[in-house]
């Protein structure tokens, strides 16, 4: 016996993607901002710090700004706080998580961990976007459910 929802769903809606490309847009910059930022100023600043706990960090304060500007962005489309903090936390947190943690293993496995060059940066972001768009695409389109 066939799964008829499995079976109907369908991949190829192209502003169906075009969409999800962009609540994954906005989900990217919010955990970019959090995440680099955090390795940007280990790295800057010298402080000896294990870099696991750096990753760490990177993770946890990349899923902070990205829920912050992600409420911001849902603020201005006439929600109150409330409403944008629950609908910010709830939709997109699985997108978050699978975004950090691959931006941080491509790091890792790349340069050893909290190094940011000129030419890994583009790769953890092509990575971190890549990693969470089907499943943005997925749930926009089963449960019409975006963030933005």
């Amino acid at each position: 016996m066939e799964n008829n929802a499995a079976t109907n769903f369908n991949w190829s809606c192209k502003n169906t993607w075009k969409r999800s490309a962009k609540n994954t847009g906005w989900c990217l910059l919010g955990c970019a901002i959090g995440d680099l930022g955090t390795i940007l100023f280990f790295q800057l600043t010298k402080i000896p710090f294990p870099v696991i706990g750096i990753m760490i960090l990177a993770i946890i304060n990349g899923l902070i700004t990205s829920i912050i500007l992600e409420t911001i962005v849902l603020m201005k489309q006439e929600l109150d706080f409330q409403k944008a903090f629950k609908t910010a936390i709830g939709m997109s947190f699985i997108s978050m998580i699978s975004m950090e943690v691959t931006m941080n293993l491509t790091d890792y496995l790349l340069t050893g961990g909290a190094i940011l060059t000129w030419w890994v940066i583009p790769i953890m972001l092509l990575v971190g976007f890549l990693t969470p768009w089907p499943y943005n695409y997925w749930r926009l389109k089963k449960f019409g459910i975006a963030c933005h």
